[in-house]
């Protein structure tokens, strides 16, 4: 998994938003992005609500970039508290077909600095 991970990230696909505090990593969420979706695959927490800091700074950056759906995968509480919605299947193959163009995968993610 660590290897497919490097190669995705060296293709500008997979990619992860962190967050520090002082010189300790407290959490985050990694996935991968196609076209302008997102496919969020996990969220960590070494410190309380880091996870949830990293998931409000990626969705404003993701909604920057023109994304139109972060896919959190499997619904759960602490999602839908942070306002998930959870959609169709049909709705989901249409977002899909809409936005997900292999030929242009993800933007331009080589953004330096922190959010």
């Amino acid at each position: 998994m660590i290897e497919a991970y490097i190669g995705l990230h060296e293709m500008g696909v997979a990619h992860s938003v962190e967050v520090h505090i002082e010189d300790e990593l407290a959490g985050g969420i990694y996935g991968l992005a196609l076209g302008r979706i997102f496919f969020g695959e996990s969220m960590f927490s070494q410190r309380v609500d880091a996870s949830k800091i990293a998931l409000v700074a990626l969705c404003r950056q993701l909604h920057q970039w023109g994304f139109i759906l972060l896919d959190c995968q499997v619904p759960n509480p602490h999602l839908m508290r942070m306002g998930a919605l959870e959609i169709s299947r049909q709705a989901f193959d249409r977002h899909l077909e809409a936005a997900c163009d292999p030929d242009h995968w993800g933007p331009d993610f080589n953004v330096a600095g922190r959010w």
